[in-house]
């Protein structure tokens, strides 16, 4: 296992850096979000803790928040419109400075790829370099359920699309960063995890994560001594 030495010569080296999205990139989780916005708030973010918490597998809590929420396109777009993520203190600015250095940025998220895109758009992120879930809606509108083939729809996921990118990109040296136990998971084949606690804090990432931030601006000096 690497030092926290080399994993920050690991994420100063890199060639790229993915980041979980919900309470990471942005300050809130996206499903909790449209499940307040669909009226069973409280129901969905009970599930959230826990699979988080990485007690149950994440395909089948995803399953079941959506079976409660059943969002229509229709309220998808206008919670995006209304209530758009709002953005984490210093991501713009680290994510601007990895892009100057050459790094690509990639947004890997258990979160759905309508929201997850327009945070990559004003992170100057290409469409592209988004993973994320699908969500399924019939002819008029109404939810017809989840893509299940996508990556980030399991358990694991996360590290099937680092696996992925190092394959088809020839990536040397990827950095994971997020605060939940699907991001830890990652690494490998991630070289590097780094937990985020600027949000929320998991307790078993913070034990378990050799290296641990709650600022953004702690990974941008990171990047200042070279």
């Amino acid at each position: 296992m690497a030092s926290l030495l080399e994993m920050k010569e690991i994420f100063r080296s890199a060639d790229a850096v993915c980041f979980d999205v919900d309470s990471t990139v942005i300050r809130e989780e996206g499903i909790d979000e449209l499940a307040k916005f669909c009226g069973v708030g409280d129901a969905v973010a009970e599930m959230t803790r826990r699979a988080m918490g990485g007690t149950v597998t994440f395909k089948a809590a995803l399953t079941a928040r959506l079976g409660l929420i059943r969002p229509s396109y229709e309220q998808v777009q206008k919670l995006i419109s209304d209530n758009p993520p709002q953005l984490t203190p210093g991501i713009r600015e680290l994510v601007s400075r990895l892009h100057q250095r050459g790094v690509q940025v990639f947004l890997v998220s258990g979160g759905f790829q309508s929201i997850v895109e327009h945070v990559a758009s004003q992170l100057n992120i290409p469409t592209a370099n988004v993973f994320a879930n699908r969500l399924k809606f019939y002819f008029n509108g109404e939810y017809a359920g989840f893509d299940e083939t996508q990556p980030t729809a399991e358990s694991g996921g996360k590290g099937k699309v680092i696996a992925h990118l190092k394959e088809q990109f020839h990536f040397k040296k990827v950095v994971m960063v997020g605060d939940g136990a699907t991001d830890m998971e990652a690494c490998p084949p991630a070289d590097c995890f780094i937990g985020f606690g600027g949000n929320v804090v998991r307790k078993q990432v913070k034990e378990k994560a050799k290296w641990y931030i709650t600022h953004f601006d702690e990974l941008l000096k990171e990047l200042e001594e070279r």
